[in-house]
């Protein structure tokens, strides 16, 4: 597809969240998150030029799409999923394309509070490796009243703490929403004791980043469903 400049320069915006947020489309650059899509683009863009301009990488990789938002409301989460898991103030990008990946690999559905890396950010697109595509991800998600919201319609939830919670062998089979933190500061003490219950992750190192943890996590609470 050829576009004119005038266009082309409109969607370099998509690079600023504002503009996303204003446009409500994002960049998926490279041919295998283009593959992975299970919605059509807007446009694709396969013209050096034109990927050039659009490119956030230092070495542009064609081809480039433009794709509408993909997030769901918090409510349509809890309908879609039985296993969810809830990043707390995951700040990085790539932390959380990563958890979004395994969320895909692993049944599950994502939530994302504010002050989380932006979903539409094109690190954390790129870092979800396609995956974006698949689970429902909802986003600026307001942690007490989800948990309240979750409770109501029978999932449990658990909170991943650095120490003192119990093992992850011990997550339910049931509906579950799993909290993870950043590495560092992991969650706020309130979010915590909102939570049904705690679980840590034994390890000899001191902590893990929260891509690592949600990984973990995700991968015991599936594993409890398998045939």
């Amino acid at each position: 597809m050829t576009l004119s400049n005038a266009a082309l320069k409109r969607l370099a915006k998509l690079k600023q969240k504002k503009y996303r947020e204003e446009m409500r489309l994002f960049l998926a650059e490279g041919r295998t998150l283009v593959e992975e899509a299970v919605v059509s683009p807007k446009h694709l863009l396969t013209d050096p030029n034109a990927v050039k301009q659009l490119s956030t990488l230092a070495t542009p990789t064609s081809p480039i799409a433009i794709f509408p938002f993909l997030d769901v409301p918090a409510t349509e989460l809890l309908k879609d999923r039985d296993r969810i898991v809830f990043l707390h103030g995951v700040q990085d990008p790539g932390n959380v394309g990563t958890t979004i990946r395994a969320a895909h690999a692993f049944g599950a559905g994502v939530a994302l509070s504010a002050g989380t890396a932006d979903l539409y950010n094109p690190k954390t697109v790129r870092a979800t490796m396609g995956s974006i595509f698949h689970p429902p991800i909802a986003r600026e998600v307001d942690p007490f009243s989800f948990l309240k919201e979750a409770e109501v319609v029978g999932f449990s939830s658990v909170a991943a703490v650095a120490e003192g919670g119990e093992p992850p062998t011990s997550l339910a089979a049931g509906k579950l929403v799993v909290m993870v933190g950043a590495e560092g500061g992991g969650l706020p003490e309130s979010v915590v004791s909102a939570c049904a219950r705690t679980v840590t992750i034994p390890a000899l190192a001191e902590s893990l980043n929260a891509a690592v943890a949600a990984s973990i996590l995700l991968y015991e609470a599936y594993s409890r469903v398998l045939p």
